[in-house]
């Protein structure tokens, strides 16, 4: 999961790069396409490609339904919000996926997991209102950050679902099924769009973005979520995403980026606190 959040932090600070560039769906349906063609191919290399992994069909797509909005809302939210706040909204992820699991598993955790929850979340919730005690009484958020919290919605139901849909088949085959599935998705519902998109007039940063995120924000961070949820609760699993913002910061710097505000590092303060709680807290 260490892992699982820096890889997911470049993709905030590369896919902003080209949120504007390209269509978010024809982006979205052209990175799992390209994720299901390596992970098939890994499978066959393997010997592990079994079409019985593939029983009941319409988990995949469930869980790949529910994946697809999250990157679809990601990148139309970085079309107008920024790499750190995108990723301090992203932050929330730990406790929607906790106030679900309770809901739909009845999974309770110690009363110092919640509190911890809630202390990361009104980290992000700092940063995403800048700061403002008026801004937050005035519910006055970006439209980017509002887009985003929908996707980490979707995303909560991804992680909290896999671990009850999976048959006991391998990751990559979960992974392969889920990809597959979305790219079928939005196939059926955007094919105007994808079809409208002038692929070969994209430009070589575009297609070195998007291999970056069909291999290591795809196919890696898909495999890592489905092993790690398979071995540690939800909130547990979600509680790495707190890592994500400090991530972003650097990368962001490495890039020459401005550094962030000081509201966003007054925010980062109880968002790190939360994970060295969850960190060492049992669940």
């Amino acid at each position: 999961m260490l892992l699982f959040s820096l890889l997911v932090a470049g993709s905030f600070s590369f896919g902003r790069s080209i949120a504007n560039d390209i269509d978010p769906v024809a982006l979205t349906t052209a990175r799992f396409a390209f994720a299901s063609a390596i992970l098939t191919a890994i499978l066959l290399a393997s010997g592990q490609f079994r079409l019985i992994h593939f029983r009941q069909p319409l988990r995949f797509i469930f869980l790949g339904g529910a994946f697809v909005i999250y990157f679809v809302f990601m990148f139309e939210a970085l079309k107008t919000a920024t790499p750190v706040s995108t990723s301090a909204t992203f932050t929330t992820l730990p406790l929607l996926a906790a106030l679900l699991d309770r809901l739909i598993s009845g999974r309770k955790s110690r009363p110092v997991i919640w509190a911890a929850l809630l202390i990361g979340a009104s980290g992000a919730l700092w940063v995403v209102f800048r700061g403002s005690l008026s801004n937050f009484l005035g519910m006055n958020i970006g439209r980017g950050e509002a887009i985003f919290f929908a996707g980490t919605l979707a995303h909560a139901v991804y992680a909290v679902m896999v671990p009850k849909l999976r048959r006991g088949e391998p990751v990559f085959a979960t992974t392969l099924g889920m990809t597959v599935a979305g790219t079928l998705v939005l196939a059926l519902l955007f094919w105007p769009r994808i079809a409208a998109t002038d692929w070969g007039g994209l430009s070589l940063r575009i297609w070195g973005v998007l291999a970056y995120l069909t291999v290591f924000a795809s196919v890696a961070t898909f495999s890592l979520i489905i092993y790690a949820s398979s071995r540690l609760p939800s909130a547990k699993v979600t509680a790495y995403t707190f890592l994500t913002p400090f991530w972003v910061a650097l990368i962001e710097t490495g890039l020459g980026n401005a550094l962030p505000g000081l509201f966003v590092l007054l925010g980062g303060l109880p968002i790190l606190l939360a994970l060295v709680i969850l960190f060492f807290e049992p669940s």
